[in-house]
């Protein structure tokens, strides 16, 4: 508990650089959608509170820097507020309220989307810079009484497929068997120079994430090791976006398993992190970093720089990706609304959108409860966690 509050600051700063990145992104997108159908907006502010830096452009709209330091938002004007002598008479364009349902929906889809897009251009950007290694991935410790050593795995196997994916990292292992807890995986191992089909069932226990918190986690119980490089994929600029394009595919892929099976009861919602737990892992990222005491400051910026903007990335799409959730309050909700005037030709009644917005509230407060309280015991505040 000492190492977490000596580290507050790092903790506020890595919190402050990770949410603040993607959440002025996500209104940023939301803003450039708007202003296409040529919608009046009030405000893009990062941050909240009173404004420390403001400015407004030509079309009236009002630019700040907020003293508290946490994402940001996008304002659209009312109808109701625009006034010809009021303070808000300069601001050039349409209320939101006027458009119709479709570009509607485009702008509430350009938040997740423009999250979607920063995750794949950290993705083509590492990709283009370090190209793609492709290794022979061998076990080298099985536990016992784990689901590998009863399904048969030994040290030594080379693991070729899992559930017909091809497989050319540890990485690869790891994030099939993460997201499938009590689930079946078909193995493809070679053991002596032959292929060998195995069914290994991951269990969900709690054990030490990559980053030192302890969390519920699928295991089946092995080590793994890269053997041999393959090859090293280069890619040029078009190639590069392709690949970060497959790359974010995959991390919904992997998002919607694990949704789905937390939905199911097969996953434990504390799988999921908020901002406490995205601030905690940045923490730990950059200790790791810094406690390599061979490594130059170069390096030591360098790998920093690499490992937050990986984190970035997977953030960037997480949050995304919940955004989409039909919830009135969150995008997914506000593109079920529109969809519905869509198709009837006539918004919903204002008692039912109202009464849907409260509820949204409510369950949105009560999963950030759950997942903040998971989150802080996962940092190790309450003697739980490692640091």
């Amino acid at each position: 508990m000492d190492q977490i509050l000596s580290q507050g600051p790092l903790f506020l700063a890595c919190l402050i650089f990770m949410m603040g990145i993607v959440v002025v992104i996500h209104e940023f997108g939301h803003y450039l959608a708007a202003r296409m159908y040529g919608v009046a907006i009030e405000s893009f502010a990062v941050g909240f509170g009173k404004p420390l830096v403001e400015t407004r452009d030509k079309r009236g709209t009002r630019w700040r820097i907020n003293w508290i330091p946490l994402g940001g938002f996008v304002s659209f004007l009312p109808a109701a507020a625009r006034q010809e002598d009021g303070p808000n008479a300069d601001i050039v364009g349409k209320s939101f309220d006027d458009l119709k349902p479709i570009p509607k929906i485009v702008v509430s889809l350009a938040g997740p989307f423009a999250n979607f897009v920063l995750a794949t251009l950290i993705f083509a950007l590492a990709v283009g810079v370090f190209g793609t290694p492709k290794f022979e991935v061998q076990i080298t410790h099985v536990a016992e009484g784990m689901p590998a050593e009863e399904a048969g795995l030994l040290p030594g196997d080379v693991i070729r497929q899992i559930n017909n994916r091809d497989i050319f990292s540890g990485f690869d292992v790891t994030s099939m068997v993460l997201v499938s807890p009590n689930k079946a995986m078909n193995f493809v191992v070679e053991r002596d120079g032959q292929p060998l089909n195995l069914a290994v069932t991951p269990l969900e226990i709690v054990r030490p994430n990559e980053f030192g918190q302890i969390v519920p986690q699928s295991t089946a119980g092995f080590n793994l090791a890269h053997t041999e490089l393959i090859e090293r994929v280069q890619y040029g600029p078009i190639g590069s976006l392709v690949a970060g394009t497959a790359q974010t595919g995959r991390t919904i892929d992997q998002t919607v398993k694990m949704l789905s099976r937390i939905a199911t009861g097969n996953m434990s919602v504390h799988t999921m992190s908020g901002p406490v737990g995205v601030g905690d892992i940045s923490r730990r990222a950059v200790n790791r970093v810094m406690e390599q005491t061979q490594l130059t400051s170069w390096q030591k910026t360098e790998q920093l720089f690499w490992m937050l903007m990986s984190v970035c990335a997977a953030v960037s799409v997480g949050v995304g990706f919940f955004n989409l959730l039909p919830l009135p309050v969150l995008d997914g909700g506000r593109v079920v609304f529109h969809a519905y005037e869509a198709i009837t030709g006539a918004k919903l009644p204002s008692q039912v959108e109202a009464f849907a917005l409260r509820a949204s509230v409510f369950l949105l407060l009560l999963m950030v409860v759950v997942i903040t309280w998971g989150d802080v015991i996962e940092t190790g505040v309450f003697g739980r966690g490692g640091g």
